[in-house]
């Protein structure tokens, strides 16, 4: 899968994505700069509110150092809708071959989401060899990943759903988990006060998991 950031994969630009919920679109702005500012510029907006498209337009056009992505992605019409609003990356629950297809012909790096063996198979006949683990502590966590990585060692993953600052490392020290998205840098509390300073804190904190990785 090619990618059309500088970076060889979508994967590797950050230990973490965050994965954010807005429901405020005055706010993804000072979100996106604080979570830049604090190391992850890998940013995933999801389309579970109706002021998705606004931030990852909002984003896309003010803050020039993130790559704002869309989550939650199910349909061709949501793929179309979003890059046309600046998205640089897709990532989906789940996959068919109707979404995949469209994601594909999208041109920018996408992440379809899988919970079993089969699905992982599936995406590998395809040509697909980066996909997200969703939902990564409900469908058998680092162990589950722990037992693909023998058999599919080609599959890489962006496992989401559960993780905290507290089982991040664990997944990221294992060898076919390129990063993890998560929302704990993005406390609710913090987002209803707008303390982007405290977003940033956090996100330098996670962004930190690289350096913790490295002596895995």
């Amino acid at each position: 899968m090619a990618s059309s950031s500088p970076h060889s994969s979508l994967l590797d630009i950050a230990p973490v994505v965050p994965v954010v919920v807005l429901q405020d679109a005055s706010d993804a702005v000072p979100l996106a700069r604080a979570l830049v500012a604090g190391g992850l510029p890998a940013i995933e907006v999801t389309l579970r509110t109706p002021v998705a498209l606004d931030a990852i337009r909002a984003i896309a056009g003010e803050v020039r150092e993130a790559v704002v992505g869309a989550g939650t992605v199910i349909t061709p019409d949501q793929v179309t809708e979003t890059v046309a609003a600046g998205a640089r990356f897709l990532v989906s629950p789940g996959w068919t071959d109707v979404l995949l297809e469209a994601m594909r012909a999208s041109g920018v790096p996408f992440l379809p989401g899988v919970s079993t063996t089969s699905e992982v198979v599936a995406l590998l006949e395809r040509g697909v060899t980066e996909m997200k683990f969703f939902p990564a502590e409900a469908a058998g966590g680092t162990a589950y990943l722990r037992s693909l990585a023998g058999p599919l060692p080609q599959a890489r993953f962006c496992p989401t759903g559960g993780i905290g600052s507290t089982n991040a490392p664990d997944y990221l020290a294992l060898p076919n988990v390129g990063c993890v998205g998560g929302t704990w840098m993005l406390p609710a509390d913090a987002i209803a006060a707008r303390d982007w300073g405290r977003v940033e804190a956090l996100a330098r904190e996670a962004a930190g998991l690289k350096t913790l990785r490295a002596q895995v």
